[in-house]
């Protein structure tokens, strides 16, 4: 049974961790490490979200969760595809941020428990975390047991609650942090790239390039193969079709070398309207999405967003005030909050630290008559 000591101290530990300015991958690892010093665990898998969308964008696999490209492949296809009532966008789109399958009773109805879990991996029971910051989803973990093993206690469950918003400010930080000796490829591959997938959900077609995108993902210790990724998309794309919705299906991902991308997935019909297959493109994010992300990662309040992004436009304070109908003691105290949130101590040190992490791995790319790189277009 769960001390109470041991849950505290464990819970310390992951909130320190949180704030140590970590890299995305050694965060998790050493978070997952110290959950199981409360919440022993014989599989895990955490998985950062886009919160615009509530996509998974990557995941993480340890243990006897060993990352599999037809497991990954099919996970995706259920928890996108299928009504999954236990599907982390389910959980994020309720109240609670954790629960566990046996305490829930919903072991027996879940497609993901009857055609994975349980058959292929034989695990007996599952602890479901969704990662919030504030209202922002930024990731979700799933803790698993073998069968046989008792299963996640109530006392279990309200400690991955607890915890939820420190592993949600470890991923948003470590999604952030950018090595300094990230090498910049001037090389590498600009421009759209697409993969088509047909009825059946196989690969008939893809573009050049399309491969470099895919391998610059999948370049991560302990990460699931990136066609799950893709597979999650290819099957919210399906089901946006069948539910008649118009809002295409699409996440932002960051590769290992630092580049932000966009993916998104759109149904194809016959010229007969008869449904076919889905067409799925990967572009370089433009830099509105970018900045727009970064600053939503800082953890940033409404107000602070508009002050950092006037900032980044060069504004001074008293610009700023005017702008904002604010005092310009206001706007002060403003850029002191998110100074400190960015980790930065001047105003110097905020917009370089977006020139660092998101201008740099473009430089040698071309630039249009608008300012803008060529494979980063502004949105007009």
């Amino acid at each position: 049974m769960m001390s109470g000591l041991t849950a505290e101290r464990a819970c310390a530990d992951v909130d320190v961790l949180s704030r140590a300015g970590l890299g995305l991958d050694d965060f998790i690892s050493e978070a997952i490490t110290a959950v199981g010093r409360a919440v022993p665990w014989s599989g895990a898998c955490v998985g950062t979200i886009d919160p615009e969308t509530l996509i998974i964008t990557s995941a993480r696999e340890y243990g006897a969760l060993e990352p599999d490209a037809e497991n990954d492949a099919l996970f995706g296809a259920i928890e996108y595809g299928m009504d999954e009532r236990t599907s982390f966008r389910q959980l994020a789109l309720g109240n609670r941020s954790s629960a566990a399958m046996h305490a829930e009773q919903w072991l027996d109805t879940s497609p993901r428990w009857d055609r994975l879990m349980r058959p292929v991996y034989g695990f007996g029971d599952e602890a479901r975390s969704i990662c919030r910051d504030g209202s922002r989803t930024w990731g979700c973990a799933a803790y698993f047991r073998e069968a046989g093993d008792r299963p996640f206690s109530p006392e279990e469950v309200d400690f991955l609650e607890r915890a939820a918003s420190s592993v949600a400010r470890g991923l948003r930080v470590g999604m952030m942090t950018r090595l300094a000796d990230m090498p910049i490829d001037a090389d590498r591959v600009s421009g759209p790239a697409v993969v088509v997938f047909d009825a059946c959900d196989e690969v008939s077609h893809i573009s050049l390039g399309a491969r470099e995108r895919l391998e610059a993902l999948a370049s991560v210790p302990n990460t699931s193969d990136p066609m799950s990724v893709l597979t999650m998309l290819v099957s919210a794309a399906r089901r946006m079709r069948a539910d008649g919705s118009v809002q295409v299906p699409r996440i932002r991902m960051r590769t290992p070398a630092g580049m932000w991308l966009v993916l998104h997935a759109s149904p194809l019909d016959g010229i007969d309207g008869t449904p076919g297959g889905v067409v799925l493109t990967i572009e370089e994010a433009r830099p509105p999405e970018i900045v727009e992300l970064v600053v939503a990662a800082f953890g940033l309040t409404l107000r602070e967003r508009d002050v950092t992004r006037l900032v980044l436009q060069g504004l001074d304070t008293k610009e700023i005030a005017t702008r904002l109908h604010l005092s310009a003691y206001t706007v002060q105290d403003h850029l002191k909050s998110v100074f400190e949130k960015a980790g930065v101590r001047s105003r110097r040190d905020l917009i370089s630290r977006v020139y660092f992490d998101q201008y740099v791995p473009r430089l040698g790319a071309q630039v249009g008559p608008s300012g803008a790189f060529l494979d980063a277009r502004s949105v007009e």
